[in-house]
């Protein structure tokens, strides 16, 4: 399962991309300019980006250089331009791979797996970085940093943290935490409630006045960066050495 950032201003084909990626496992964040694809990259992060050359604000081509000044995040270029000359161009600039519209799901699951194996067959243990504004997990070496400070953890908080920071700003529900988090199938919310307390604590929040924690009454938790969250910030744990068509 991957976290993918869905660059895409067609509704149909962004609609269509997310259905298929979340029938597929994966965790899903989508946005339709450039300048929004980049305030995702550098504030919250992801495992892969599908960015589309068509978009409204600012040339895909653009984007992807600017992508690449940020992150070395995979990127795939989705694009209807069959040109060979550009796509060669796009490669030189960045870009892991493309697909030309129209494409299958299939086709794109084949090559986004692709992609992510040769990104990870290189990657060092910060690639097992998640990064949600100033906050930081370390999933290789359990270890978790909020603005530089290093959290002390229970094995449970760094479970329940580490899950939702890979799913920013998707509102999980408390069946799928019991599951996944305490891999137990049944269970009161007493439990769930108690260890979210005790992370708010850590994280210097409270239920009342959440920053990263949210609670979504009647459906479950989100953890998404705060708006005061400085953009593009670095250190913490990493820095210690370790058919679509138009």
């Amino acid at each position: 399962m991957a976290t993918v950032l869905v660059v895409e201003d067609d509704p149909f084909v962004r609609s269509a991309l997310i259905r298929h990626l979340s029938d597929a496992g994966h965790a899903v964040r989508s946005v339709g300019t450039a300048l929004e694809a980049l305030r995702e990259v550098a504030q919250v992060g992801c495992d892969l980006v599908i960015l589309d050359l068509g978009l409204p604000d600012l040339d895909g081509s653009e984007a992807l250089k600017m992508i690449r000044g940020l992150t070395n995040v995979p990127v795939i270029i989705s694009t209807a331009r069959d040109d060979e000359a550009e796509i060669v161009r796009l490669l030189n600039d960045g870009a892991d791979d493309y697909l030309i519209k129209p494409f299958s799901g299939e086709h794109l699951s084949a090559r986004m797996a692709a992609v992510l194996r040769r990104a990870g067959a290189g990657a060092s243990p910060t690639a097992q970085l998640l990064r949600v504004g100033g906050l930081y997990i370390d999933l290789q070496r359990r270890e978790a940093a909020l603005d530089g400070a290093m959290l002390d953890l229970t094995r449970r908080e760094f479970d329940l943290l580490a899950f939702l920071a890979a799913r920013p700003g998707v509102v999980v529900p408390r069946k799928e935490l019991l599951a996944e988090v305490w891999r137990q199938t049944y269970g009161g919310d007493q439990t769930i409630d108690v260890h979210l307390s005790w992370l708010r604590r850590k994280l210097g929040e409270t239920a009342s006045n959440p920053r990263y924690l949210h609670t979504v009454r009647g459906v479950g938790v989100k953890l998404e960066a705060p708006a005061d969250a400085v953009a593009g910030r670095t250190g913490g744990p990493a820095d210690t050495g370790r058919g679509y068509h138009r």
